[in-house]
């Protein structure tokens, strides 16, 4: 008779916790230094842009119309801008350097028997006054 103790083989299963443990960390680590941050949703500019009622103001004007042509009093050719009559193109661009729409543009409407030069100097007295856009118009089209 045999008085030792015979193994009994067992089928449980036995879960190692060092190695699992390892890898569990190896991953944390993995995914916290390769992790992009992001910006928190108050940092990020919304696509939704609320105006200022200052800039409302300026929107709602209309774009400068610069006649050339004959006056209303008179034979002389003269720039008119609103109901203001100018001779000279120096007293013309200092009303358009103070008008506050540049960015809606300015028109220049000649008439056909305004002289080249005048045209000329309509156009490039907005352009230095700071209009964005200058449009040429014969006499016959409207803005």
């Amino acid at each position: 008779m045999r008085l030792t103790h015979a193994r009994k083989r067992s089928n449980q299963f036995e879960l190692q916790l060092t190695p699992m443990i390892d890898v569990v960390f190896q991953l944390l680590i993995f995914f916290m230094v390769t992790l992009g941050f992001m910006q928190t949703e108050r940092e990020i500019d919304s696509a939704i842009q609320v105006k200022s009622q200052a800039a409302e103001k300026k929107r709602d004007l209309e774009p400068a119309i610069i006649e050339v042509g004959r006056a209303k009093v008179g034979a002389a050719i003269v720039f008119r801008i609103g109901g203001k009559e100018f001779a000279a193109a120096a007293d013309m661009f200092s009303l358009l350097r103070s008008l506050p729409n540049k960015i809606d543009g300015a028109y220049v409407r000649v008439s056909d028997d305004a002289p080249f030069e005048m045209a000329a100097a309509a156009i490039q007295s907005a352009k230095t006054a700071g209009f964005v856009s200058v449009t040429y118009l014969p006499d016959r089209e409207k803005p």
